[in-house]
């Protein structure tokens, strides 16, 4: 036993199952089945005295901010408030982060995915769903509740979500002097998906229950089970574990529990004098391993750690490994919600309590009526199907406009016709150009792989294609969308001609209504902005 005790890469501690209680308190539920968010105290609000204007720099890469520094107004009324969901949180809402001058206050640096970055001056006590909200209003950005700040450290190779409610200035103490260490900030569709389609990140195999259902998992509490700290659910299944001191992995039975993560020493058991502690998580966050295989030999690429946040060197990281990208996701998801529990269902909830409808002009659709501005006089079209026809018909004449505007402005192009099409399509945040298929699944796998994430770009192997990139089922799925010629016409089509569009605009848009032959719906774009 004492050599199989020491086969993991700081994992082995000493210590059992049996010298590590059990937590379990207990815990009221509201009507809805949740724990009463009541029972999680909620952050006090920072003080909304007279607002002060932030100081901002931008800097591309790691360049330096000394030179060129670059003050910003305060930021002009939004002409389209309905674009920007009215969710943001007094410390944004009211005045951009309002402070005292005689609070303290700290210069960070927020990075995007092509690695601009802007500083900012925040005060000490900013939360990152703070930070988020605060460069969403900045760039002008829908605020569709997936914006995510993002720990990342280079020199380890791993990454993990910050919590909405997290301290920035916490998270940064917890960085070396000599580590490179940054903060992100983009999507991440998947943050909050579990609670919407907890199924698709539990399986049936992985999740046990020890209370009084046996161990049987019912399937619409299975959340509840996770936020109510009355009941103890346990994730269990195969992991690779990396050898102390070694490159080489083995493969062990894992366990979680609130208690904390533990491997069994002999098979599959789960008697207290099998299982081994390896590690709780007060002082400890779950990272994902972004190059498992490059950095450390994993198995396969679905690495994650367990990461100490006093733990700067990678001798000191817990590294795990998945078979596969669903194994992983359990795992993660699991302990994010046995880390925090009602905290991460009270981040999802908040956005849509503090929504509030826009104040806007009710139209009556009976006082709406069609009209025809083709001849001398207007006309009202009474006939629906020629309403319906007129309407299809200006669209594509506004298609066809907007194209000769485009073209003749120096667009590529590599004929009148394909070029025009080709420079419609430039604007649209979902294209991404001469993106490669591996920049791609890295991209879909950054902003969430929940289905319906997608984006469009360039064919590598064929110029005059394009290539719809879409995940389903946590993978990643490339479609290939080939020109048609139609009479002297340039379509496009992804169903070998059975359906046409006359670009990949109206391509998109059919697909975000209809599944057609992709396995679901278009329904979450990749995009990127610059900060």
């Amino acid at each position: 036993m004492s050599d199989m005790n020491n086969t993991l890469d700081g994992i082995h501690t000493s210590g059992s199952l049996g010298e590590k209680a059990e937590i379990c308190q207990s815990g009221k539920d509201n009507a809805s089945g949740f724990p009463s968010p009541a029972l999680i105290p909620t952050r006090a609000p920072l003080p909304t005295p007279n607002a002060q204007k932030i100081r901002t720099t931008l800097s591309k890469g790691n360049r330096s901010n000394q030179e060129g520094e670059e003050s910003f107004p305060s930021p002009v009324p939004n002409p389209l408030p309905e674009l920007i969901a009215s969710t943001l949180s007094p410390l944004v809402s009211e005045g951009l982060l309002p402070w005292t001058k005689s609070s303290a206050t700290q210069v960070i640096k927020v990075y995007n995915e092509d690695n601009t970055s802007r500083a900012v001056e925040v005060p000490s006590d900013i939360t990152a769903r703070d930070i988020c909200q605060l460069f969403v209003l900045k760039n002008h950005c829908i605020d569709d509740h997936s914006w995510t700040l993002f720990e990342h450290v280079s020199h380890l190779g791993i990454e993990r979500t910050i919590e909405d409610h997290e301290s920035v200035m916490e998270v940064l103490s917890g960085w070396g002097m000599d580590t490179d260490c940054r903060l992100y900030f983009r999507k991440n569709y998947a943050k909050y998906e579990f609670f919407r389609k907890p199924l698709d990140f539990f399986p049936d195999h992985m999740v046990s229950i020890s209370s009084d259902t046996n161990g049987v998992v019912d399937h619409s509490q299975l959340i509840q089970t996770f936020l109510n700290s009355s009941t103890c659910p346990e994730i269990h299944g195969h992991l690779h574990a990396k050898e102390q001191g070694r490159k080489s992995w083995k493969k062990f039975y894992f366990v979680l529990r609130r208690s904390g993560l533990y491997f069994s020493n002999k098979g599959t058991s789960k008697e207290p004098r099998h299982l081994q502690f390896i590690a709780d998580f007060s002082d400890s966050d779950v990272y994902t391993v972004l190059s498992a295989k490059k950095l450390h030999g994993a198995p396969t690429d679905y690495g994650f750690c367990v990461k100490s946040t006093k733990c700067s060197s990678a001798r000191d990281l817990k590294l795990l490994c998945a078979d596969d990208e669903q194994t992983r996701t359990c795992w993660i998801t699991a302990m994010r919600l046995l880390k925090y529990g009602m905290e991460l269902y009270q981040n999802f909830i908040q956005p849509h309590q503090k929504q509030k409808a826009s104040p806007m002009r009710s139209i009556s659709e009976n006082s709406l009526v069609a009209m025809d501005f083709s001849g001398q006089k207007s006309r009202v079209i009474e006939n629906p199907s020629e309403a319906l026809s007129v309407a299809v018909e200006e669209g594509l004449s506004w298609r066809r406009k907007s194209c000769h505007r485009l073209s003749s402005h120096g667009s590529p192009s590599t004929s009148q016709s394909s070029g025009s099409i080709i420079a419609l399509h430039l604007a649209q945040s979902w294209f991404h150009g001469k993106l490669s298929r591996d920049e791609a699944q890295r991209l879909i796998t950054q902003q969430g792989l929940i289905d319906g994430v997608f984006l469009l770009r360039d064919s590598q192997s064929n110029p005059k294609t394009f290539v719809l990139s879409l995940c389903h089922m946590q993978k990643i799925k490339h479609f290939q969308i080939l020109p048609v010629d139609d009479e002297g016409e340039s379509l496009y089509s992804l169903d070998d001609c059975h359906t046409r569009f006359s670009d990949l605009i109206q391509l998109v848009e059919f697909y975000q209504l209809n599944r057609g032959v992709l396995p679901c719906k278009l329904k979450h774009h990749c995009s990127r902005i610059t900060l």
